[in-house]
């Protein structure tokens, strides 16, 4: 925001002069004292976020509850605080443009990277639509409003100023209670991701006005030149800044310390470039940093680095969501006791819950009109579903940050001490208000339009879980319930203090038997295929931690399967058809036949392209085989399970017959494949082992970093100079394999037509 708020201010305020004056007079406080406060701030927002774990209360709301008794205690007490006082002065006094570079890359990250980005890619035209001409109608809406109701005699700029700061949206506690509850992915994905956006461009149309209430050049060509600048460019340098740290981490390899550093560096960095160097907007920067992170990085970083990543981020992201919102209620607390310059004729927590009223009318004015535009995109949009979408427009941290800005930045010619002051007391209370009433009032909402009920595919998959459990513990009972030691133990006791045995007597019963195969319900057939493609994605995985796939494989293999989910209620498993263009060769095989082209390098195109189909043919084998037997061994021979196994293996069919053609006319790639694979897979394996003879205390860690070193050393050398196999010229290749000639997928190697 460097080059809004840190615009040239005409001169101080006279009473923050002296306030600042008076304070370091008469205090004694250390900048050290910060750390007790950021300190104190994290130790009662942790044990708040325990306490009230599984309650209906918001937990933002409780540390903006907690910062405002904080400040209360600070500033209606005469410094009876102490060292915890002075501390609260100080990041009181915080500048803004370090505020916002200090939370907001973590925050805008963290929400970006986590996102699911197949559902962002289908969702992508509704979040446009709401987070683009929807931001603009919400902050005409509240600044018009605000102008023509608000007493304080603020000019129109001023008054939209404070519209597009509420802009922002930031339903934290509705997503989670949305995915607790079970409520549909492409609803909470919509929500989450139509808030990332509108923060994006909420903090863009917020410079604006910002600049313009600080008196710079406002005419159309300077606000058009402004918008196209700090969106394009933004979106450059995000994307700049992608390419550069992704390519950054394939040369990373099994080192999580590494990776996280990387991505903190670069977020951070991100913003600085955009926001201070280049004077585009860093927030939208680190948006499109996250979401490419989130497209192309997922599959770079793999195994449990994979975990600690994300669970790094989590731990960023709520740390600066607790010292964002304790120090917002600070402040709030501040503004009331210290100076009150909120008030006007005493009536000014009047106006906070009519602008409250404002908040929720714009945001239905924003759905209401956008919603025909709403149905036709994406996943479409209900009725239903429209109305918990207007009611989880709350807002959090991204508002109270400008806020706090503003705050920071007023006591000048343009912008008063009290507008500043007024402007995050009302910015805090709309955070309050919609987080009270809102967050917690959502459950009911669900309720009541009964989108909180569990389908009767849920109910019954739920159920049969509930049995298996139960023989599950009763196997784990026969194992440890008697040994040399210790002796038999109660099992009566042990069910009592194990919920789901209460009802043993109940037996086993699936609840998938009792069908005809033509009586399925097609519901229940639609669950079941989504869990299968989820177990077929999650073997992916594996193979890939495993060696068994390359990154750029798992990724197309992943996608696959995304689009395959979306189909299952009116298609069977069709997880192939995404990746038959991937085994067919592509329809530049014509040029490649040209003469202009390399035959050395024709030759290993094909090859390389030759071995990439094979990868995506046996990997989805394998993971079609490792899910049926999955379901198979939960459902057993029920219909839903045999159909959907039927299902899987007509898919199989085609990639089958690839890898049995390759085996016949050019064996030498499948064997060059499977000699990396096992290569991979033996190096994992020696790790491993190493891994559990350091846990039961046979090696020390001198003994642990030297064999790992040997090991991590091979496997580096495996994955930048695998086995390759060795080209052959291009006519020989072509004339000695029948599987090129004959084949679909390869006859226009030969022939130099194009395949459909």
């Amino acid at each position: 925001m460097a080059s809004i708020i840190g615009a040239a201010l005409p001169y101080s305020s006279p009473e923050k002069t002296i306030t600042s004056s008076l304070y370091s007079d008469e205090s004694d406080s250390n900048p050290v004292d910060a750390v007790i406060f950021a300190g104190t701030s994290l130790v009662l927002g942790t044990a708040c976020r325990q306490l009230f774990n599984g309650t209906r209360v918001p937990y933002t709301v409780v540390l903006l509850v907690i910062g405002i008794v904080l400040g209360s205690l600070e500033y209606g007490t005469k410094h009876n605080l102490g060292k915890i006082g002075n501390g609260i002065r100080i990041w009181n006094d915080i500048n803004p443009d370090l505020l916002l570079a200090v939370f907001l890359p973590a925050l805008l990250f963290e929400s970006s990277f986590s996102m699911d980005v197949h559902q962002i890619k289908r969702c992508m035209g509704q979040m446009v639509l709401l987070a683009g001409p929807g931001v603009l109608i919400s902050t005409f809406c509240l600044g018009a409003l605000i102008k023509l109701t608000f007493p304080y005699n603020w000019d129109w700029k001023t008054s939209l100023l404070l519209g597009g700061l509420l802009g922002a949206t930031d339903p934290v506690a509705v997503v989670a209670l949305l995915k607790e509850l079970g409520a549909s992915k492409k609803m909470t994905t919509l929500i989450d991701g139509e808030s990332l956006m509108n923060d994006g461009v909420s903090v863009v149309v917020f410079q604006l006005f910002f600049k313009m209430v600080m008196g710079q050049n406002s005419d159309w060509g300077s606000i058009i030149k402004f918008l196209v600048q700090n969106s394009l460019g933004a979106v450059g340098i995000g994307l700049a800044f992608g390419i550069a740290s992704v390519i950054w981490l394939k040369f990373v390899f099994n080192d999580t310390v590494v990776q996280i550093t990387v991505t903190l560096s670069v977020s951070y960095f991100a913003y600085y470039t955009a926001q201070e160097w280049a004077g585009v907007s860093g927030i939208l920067t680190v948006m499109i940093l996250g979401m490419f992170f989130a497209a192309f990085a997922r599959t770079a970083v793999k195994g449990e680095s994979h975990q600690s990543l994300h669970h790094f981020w989590e731990m960023a992201a709520y740390i600066a969501n607790t010292l964002v919102f304790i120090l917002s209620g600070v402040i709030i607390a501040e503004g009331v006791l210290s100076g009150r310059r909120i008030s006007y004729k005493g009536i000014s927590w009047g106006f906070l819950f009519l602008l409250y009223l404002y908040v929720q009318l714009s945001r239905c004015v924003v759905v209401g009109v956008l919603y025909p535009l709403l149905c036709r995109f994406g996943y479409g949009l209900d009725w239903k579903e429209s109305i918990i979408l207007t009611w989880s427009g709350l807002r959090g941290a991204v508002s109270l940050s400008l806020a706090l800005s503003v705050k920071q930045s007023s006591g000048n010619l343009y912008l008063s001490s009290e507008t500043g002051t007024r402007f995050l007391f009302f910015t805090g209370g709309i955070v309050f208000l919609t987080l009270v009433v809102n967050g917690s009032t959502t459950q009911l909402l669900l309720h009541f339009l009964r989108m909180d009920t569990l389908t009767a595919s849920k109910k019954r998959i739920l159920e049969y879980t509930k049995c298996e459990m139960m023989n599950t513990a009763l196997k784990a009972f026969e194992n440890l319930g008697d040994d040399e030691e210790l002796g038999s133990a109660d099992w009566p006791t042990v069910t009592r203090h194990v919920s789901s045995l209460k009802d043993l007597e109940r037996g086993h019963v699936n609840p998938y038997n009792g069908y005809e195969a033509g009586n399925i319900d097609p519901r229940n057939i639609m669950d079941m295929r989504i869990r299968f493609l989820y177990g077929v994605q999650a073997a992916y995985w594996e193979m890939l931690d495993d060696g068994r796939i390359t990154r750029s494989t798992a990724n197309v293999l992943m996608q696959s399967v995304d689009e395959a989910v979306d189909l299952v209620s009116t298609n069977s498993l069709c997880d192939w058809r995404g990746l038959e263009p991937c085994v067919h060769f592509p329809n530049y095989n014509k040029f490649l036949q040209s003469r202009i082209i390399p035959r050395k390098l024709v030759t290993r195109l094909i090859v390389e392209r030759l071995e990439s189909a094979c990868y995506i043919s046996s990997a989805f084998l394998r993971a079609h085989r490792i899910a049926r037997q999955q379901l198979h061994d939960f459902l057993g021979n029920s219909d839903v399970a045999s159909t959907v196994i039927s299902e899987s293996e007509v898919e199989g069919v085609e990639a089958k017959q690839f890898l049995e053609d390759v085996r016949d006319s050019f064996p030498q790639v499948l064997s060059v494949l499977k000699t990396r694979q096992v290569t991979h897979y033996v190096l994992n394996h020696l790790n491993g082992y190493i891994k559990n003879l350091e846990k039961v205390g046979l090696l020390e860690g001198k003994e642990v970093s030297h064999l790992q070193d040997v090991v991590q050393s091979d496997l580096k050398k495996l994955l930048r100079n695998p086995p390759l196999l060795k080209l052959p010229n291009i006519e020989d290749f072509i004339a000695s394999n029948p599987l090129l000639k004959d084949r679909p997928s390869f006859r226009s190697l030969a022939t130099g037509e194009t395949h459909s």
